[in-house]
């Protein structure tokens, strides 16, 4: 099993928009593309960024070959989506960890 982990660093003022659009949105449709199982938001508690929040999207998936069929397949349009609503209010980065 592997986790596909998107951190995301927001600004303040988009935090309510950004998180109702992941919750509601995004997140659905990213799982509607049927590689992952499972997935989960978390929001970084400590240390407090008095500049905005961090987060992180969990993404659950079972095989290297999904996640890659994923990135090539669904992921380009999906993060322009992210981008295009968000743009320069946010930095991201991802990160792929194995389930042990």
């Amino acid at each position: 099993m592997l986790l596909y982990n998107v951190t995301v660093k927001l600004e303040k003022d988009i935090h309510a928009d950004w998180l109702n659009w992941m919750q509601n949105v995004h997140v659905p449709e990213v799982l509607a593309t049927g590689f992952f199982c499972e997935s989960k938001i978390l929001r970084l508690l400590e240390p407090e960024d008095e500049e905005g929040f961090t987060y992180t999207i969990q993404y659950f998936c079972e095989s290297r070959d999904l996640l890659n069929r994923y990135w090539r397949e669904s992921a380009p349009a999906l993060q322009a989506a992210h981008t295009e609503r968000f743009r320069g209010k946010f930095v991201a980065f991802r990160t792929v960890m194995e389930v042990v």
